[in-house]
């Protein structure tokens, strides 16, 4: 069986990581029995070249404390290669900045969301009908954390399902490219975590964490 790749584009609060590990580790927990294996790490900000697409199933993109809008020389390139892998054809799942990234590679835009940050657990509504998400769970809650979002979404991409704050929160880019801008490795444990750790920088944008902290 060809590996599943993780590109990791960050890593988790250091909360986060002490209780559940790397984003990788996070999200191999979560699949579980879905796929035995084998997996393959991939590290975006690293210059090494990606393995030939015949040699990969499918890549999951992690999330990341970083912005999209920096541009950095290793986002460009990344971009550059996820819309070679998205035009091959091969399927690839982007979550959180790798929604983004993903959005900004297909070119849509990316910019800090003029609604504010979302943060904690929160009632999504499913607008499209999609083997990706499972509209017979009601409701269909997901744990979030970011504060940039996808503004301008690329051509011919379809809304799958928004949050109270991101009209663009699970996307469809191509035949087999999907972003979601939620966490679906975060448990309970690890959005705490990041609530804590953005205790302070919350409590500056007139969020109150305690309430956060209640609905995970």
């Amino acid at each position: 069986m060809r590996p599943i790749a993780i590109l990791v584009t960050g890593d988790p609060v250091p909360r986060a990581r002490s209780a559940r590990g790397s984003f990788a580790d996070m999200i191999r927990a979560t699949v579980g029995d879905a796929f035995p294996g084998p997996w393959l790490e991939l590290d975006a900000r690293s210059p090494a070249p990606w393995p030939e697409r015949q040699a990969l199933s499918a890549m999951i993109v992690t999330g990341s404390s970083a912005s999209v809008t920096e541009r950095a020389p290793w986002m460009l390139e990344t971009e550059a290669r996820l819309a070679a892998w998205v035009a091959s054809g091969a399927p690839v799942l982007g979550i959180c900045f790798g929604h983004q990234l993903l959005g900004q590679a297909l070119g849509g835009r990316v910019a800090p969301n003029p609604r504010g940050r979302q943060i904690g657990t929160v009632e999504a509504e499913l607008t499209g009908d999609d083997p990706l998400l499972d509209r017979s769970r009601r409701p269909f809650r997901v744990n979030t954390s970011h504060r940039d979002v996808v503004v301008e979404l690329p051509p011919g991409a379809q809304v799958l399902g928004c949050t109270p704050l991101d009209p663009h929160a699970f996307v469809r880019f191509g035949e087999h490219a999907f972003g979601v801008h939620a966490h679906p490795e975060f448990d309970a444990t690890v959005m705490r975590a990041y609530v804590e750790e953005r205790r302070a920088i919350l409590r500056d944008e007139n969020l109150d964490p305690d309430a956060v902290l209640a609905g995970v």
